[in-house]
């Protein structure tokens, strides 16, 4: 045996250094005609290699095998010596994984009446199963996605509902009104959790829910105010906790970072960075000369989703799963996003510019500009590697996230863009404008998707499921529409 061993590693290092191979599909069809590789070619360069015989316009992740031995780090560490005649073409059989794709939403599969005035904000809940809409009429709607009918109608509220914002866990949706009032709602029963959370004298423009990986129980909810205050509170004591104030004008949107950071954009021109624990006030971003209207973090999308990944198997995974077990998968999630915990963020402006940050520098990344008007919304991409943008000048622009270098512009919308959703797996873009339709747009063809007609008036949210499966919209016309592929 030891004899044997010890001849497999001779012949192992008198092995040639170039191979001659073919690369066949499992049903038998060559890639390409047989081509020399180095014996310690790998995994990685031979999916490359794989994907320009194939001539793919996207690269596709493939497995290798030589003979039942897949390759999992170099050809010579799979290639049986013994066995093999190395003077011969060697077979290497390749095979696409499985890729989570989302396909463009074509049609409109419900369209649900039930609020009285105009839907300002709607969303789906980190696993994609329900929908929440905030309308005008001061109520908080909850929606049964298979049935797309209605489930639940949540009174509280006395004046319009601006924003509402599931707690990355799913257990918990808080809304906020144009009073000041932020109110917690269970998502199960459609009912009132505690008292209502108030303390702002001006209404709130945006939420945001302490990050999973830091509090599996989601105790903590940020709100931005018009009064100029971001607010802490503990949504189980229902009572502020900390009053963070700093900005000069009102507080136009906040975002929990996940490692520990929160950041506020205002109408004062800034963007500041507060230490979460205490409310210090770490960084003032100041470059606009106009009000900043909304701010993304290149965490966002796994901040939003915590624990749950659209590609996997939710319902059977997760309900066997512990706290701790869910916690540290959302950790897990958020570094490979973020492995140094140094967040970006762009923020975009009424001066027509977006400007790209880092969390841990005060001088801003890239100025970026060629929007003809206000810029409304800002989207990081899931994958991390775009950032969109929505303007009143009717286009959507796509950047680079790495350094904010502009790449297209889509045009279409004839009225302005007032928000935007990604896909889960940031091939596609949804946007919704003034001009009352919804337009898909593909970041690989660089052109319109699909166009959807529809509403009957101006569209003022949209936001697409996690798990790729609906886009849902809601505006003026009072209509919460649900569209599928």
């Amino acid at each position: 045996m030891f004899k044997k061993q010890k001849m497999n590693e001779e012949t192992k290092e008198s092995l040639p250094h170039t191979l001659r191979a073919r690369l066949i599909s499992d049903t038998g069809e060559e890639a390409g005609p047989p081509i020399d590789l180095p014996s310690e070619v790998t995994a990685e360069q031979l999916g490359l290699i794989c994907n320009a015989l194939l001539k793919n316009e996207e690269l596709t992740p493939y497995l290798f095998f030589v003979g039942e031995e897949e390759i999992k780090k170099t050809l010579d560490a799979a290639l049986d010596l013994s066995t093999t005649d190395t003077e011969n073409v060697i077979d290497i059989v390749y095979q696409p994984q499985a890729v989570f794709k989302v396909r463009p939403v074509t049609r409109c599969t419900s369209s649900m009446p039930g609020h009285a005035e105009a839907v300002i904000s709607l969303s789906f809940s980190p696993d994609g199963e329900h929908l929440a809409s905030g309308s005008g009429d001061t109520t908080v709607r909850l929606w049964d996605l298979n049935t797309e009918t209605p489930q639940f109608t949540c009174s509280g509220h006395k004046q319009w509902v601006m924003c509402v914002s599931w707690s990355p866990g799913g257990k918990r949706i808080a809304s906020a009104c144009k009073m000041g009032n932020i109110i917690i709602w269970n998502p199960e029963t459609g009912k009132q959790v505690g008292r209502i959370l108030n303390g702002h004298k001006k209404w709130v423009n945006c939420l945001s829910w302490e990050p999973y990986h830091q509090n599996p129980d989601c105790r903590k909810l940020a709100s931005a105010s018009s009064d100029g205050d971001c607010r802490i509170w503990d949504t189980v004591l229902c009572q502020c906790i900390m009053t963070i104030a700093g900005h000069t004008a009102a507080v136009t949107a906040v975002r929990w970072g996940g490692s520990g950071l929160i950041y506020t954009s205002s109408k004062d021109r800034t963007v500041k960075v507060w230490r979460a624990a205490d409310g210090v006030l770490c960084r003032t971003f100041s470059g606009h000369a106009h009000w900043v209207n909304s701010i993304t973090l290149n965490t966002d999308y796994v901040l939003r989703t915590g624990p749950f990944h659209p590609v996997t198997d939710r319902k059977k995974k997760y309900a066997d799963m512990s706290k701790e077990e869910l916690k540290n998968m959302a950790l897990e999630r958020y570094k490979t996003v973020c492995p140094e915990g140094v967040e970006s963020l762009v923020s975009c402006s009424d001066d027509y510019t977006l400007y790209l940050w880092l969390s841990n520098q005060n001088k801003c990344i890239e100025r970026m500009t060629g929007h003809q008007n206000v810029v409304n919304d800002v989207k990081y991409s899931p994958d991390v590697k775009y950032i969109a943008s929505a303007s009143f000048d009717k286009s959507v622009r796509l950047w680079r996230a790495q350094d904010g270098k502009f790449i297209a512009t889509f045009r279409g919308h004839v009225q302005a863009v007032y928000t935007l959703a990604w896909s889960a797996d940031s091939r596609l873009l949804v946007s919704g404008s003034k001009d009352s339709t919804l337009k898909v747009w593909s970041v690989q063809t660089k052109k319109l998707a699909q166009e959807l007609p529809g509403h009957a008036d101006e569209v003022f949210g949209v936001d697409w499921a996690a798990d790729g499966s609906r886009v849902a919209s809601g505006g003026k016309d009072k209509v919460v529409k649900l569209w599928a592929y």
